[in-house]
């Protein structure tokens, strides 16, 4: 940063957040990260994607692909005992 430059001065023009107080209902004035509505204070460029790579990841079983695996299993079973009782 040059000597003397006011850093909030190179902020003009860019857009603001679009998160708001609870408190005061008032927009957060803070500029956006590039490719995000929100600061970095609200969120921008957080989190990380689920799978294995997640830190906290264990197993797949409570994963979208096994709930929905589970459900076509269970689909699958009920129509072969509605099948059999029909056939007896």
């Amino acid at each position: 940063m040059k000597t003397g430059e006011n850093p909030m001065l190179t902020n003009r023009g860019r857009q603001r957040c679009h998160a708001t107080s609870k408190r005061t209902g008032d927009q957060c004035k803070s500029p956006v990260v590039p490719g995000w509505r929100v600061c970095r204070m609200h969120g921008a460029g957080g989190g990380h994607k689920a799978g294995p790579t997640h830190p906290r990841w264990k197993h797949g079983r409570r994963s979208q692909a096994e709930a929905q695996a589970r459900k076509e299993t269970a689909a699958l079973l009920e129509l072969i005992n509605n099948f059999s009782e029909a056939k007896l």
